[in-house]
């Protein structure tokens, strides 16, 4: 058989996590929490499969879900959006961002590919028949050169994928960098999709800076969120897409016979505990003590802080003072000798551009943290 994506092999986070496991590493790589969920929404979800809500959902989701994630979305982006036609609930965010590739795309389109980049948006592109085109961010901070941008738009540039806050760097986008998108956009007829899966976990009073503020862009936008994210339970794969009603018709016509539905019992739950609106608007603070907490203990180590993370669960540092090796060869020989698993920034790279960074997430219990770093101190 020949493969659709032949370049692909297993992804890092599968790689990282499998050496973790082996060598017995405390797991800083994989970007997933090892806290509890709330008790109280695991209370709900168990009603709500007691009061009989198991079989299939509405193909767009439960009608509360949808409707309390408008309120929500009023709420903290002044925007109204349909429940009804402009809200589509995904089984995760990377199933709602390839169903907007699927979407748009057709063979012989280009997609513009900010990188580093979560690594499920090339082959999203390239199973559509179209082919990415990187634009490289810039180091070590991984802001937007739009000068690159511009000058990467081609005739045959299709839609454009952009990420904020952003994984793996934590760069959140500027009102400048909003800005420069729109004129982009306009300008040259673009598609957008939109990955803010870590919108409520930003820093230092940084504001996320949502598609969906902007008229502008979101009359062409497909916006990708993760609840995931927001509820510490990435295994539940609960997500959602947000474009205007003529885009999401497209884009349901396909997601009907992809997933079709997704878990009831949890959008019956969820379309009650995120009613009371600290479920999420908690997440900046919890995570920025997170976040401070792991950069004062990282100070007795030899890593290189170029700058804190502004935004998501991720800290980029630098290793030029422990070792010259590739950083996938540092990560894979760090959590070997000294027991703790990251990811190297090279991975989120097509052609494996090497910055001699790595990243950690500090989505971590407290004393998950403090023991990495006493491994850490030893180098």
């Amino acid at each position: 058989m020949q493969s659709k994506l032949p370049q692909v092999q297993t992804n890092i986070f599968s790689v990282m996590s499998a050496l973790a496991n082996e060598h017995k590493a405390i797991n800083l790589s994989q970007g997933f929490p090892d806290f509890p969920v709330d008790p109280i929404l695991i209370e709900n979800i168990h009603q709500a499969m007691k009061d009989g809500f198991n079989q299939y959902a509405p193909m767009p989701g439960v009608p509360a879900f949808r409707e309390m994630l408008a309120h929500k979305i009023e709420t903290l982006y002044g925007v109204k959006v349909s429940a009804d036609t402009e809200i589509t609930v995904t089984p995760g965010a990377t199933y709602a961002l390839y169903t907007a590739f699927a979407t748009i795309l057709h063979p012989g389109d280009e997609a513009l590919v900010l990188e580093p980049a979560y690594d499920s948006y090339i082959p999203g592109i390239e199973l559509q028949g179209a082919k990415p085109i990187c634009v490289p961010l810039v180091a070590p901070d991984y802001h937007v050169d739009w000068h690159a941008v511009e000058q990467a738009i081609t005739p045959n540039t299709k839609v454009m994928i952009i990420n904020s806050p952003h994984n793996p760097s934590g760069y959140v986008w500027t009102s400048a960098d909003m800005q420069a998108l729109i004129r982009i956009v306009q300008t040259h007829n673009l598609y957008l999709i939109s990955d803010e899966v870590y919108e409520h976990i930003t820093f230092d009073g940084r504001k996320h800076l949502s598609v969906l503020a902007y008229p502008e862009l979101f009359e062409r936008a497909f916006v990708c969120f993760s609840l995931g994210k927001v509820l510490h339970a990435t295994g539940w794969k609960m997500g959602y897409c947000v474009g205007p009603e003529a885009l999401m018709a497209e884009y349901r016509k396909i997601h009907q016979f992809l997933a079709f539905s997704c878990n009831t019992s949890l959008q019956v739950a969820l379309s009650k505990y995120m009613l009371d609106a600290q479920t999420y608007l908690s997440l900046p603070h919890f995570f920025e003590q997170k976040r401070n907490t792991f950069l004062a203990q990282m100070q007795q180590t030899p890593f290189t802080l170029h700058q804190p993370a502004q935004g998501s669960y991720f800290q980029v540092m630098g290793y030029e003072k422990i070792a010259d090796k590739p950083d996938k060869e540092f990560a894979v020989w760090l959590t070997k000798e000294y027991g703790v698993a990251t990811i190297p920034i090279s991975a989120f790279n097509h052609n494996g551009h090497d910055d001699k960074l790595i990243r950690f997430c500090f989505a971590k219990k407290d004393e998950t943290l403090q023991a990495a770093v006493e491994r850490l101190t030893k180098l």
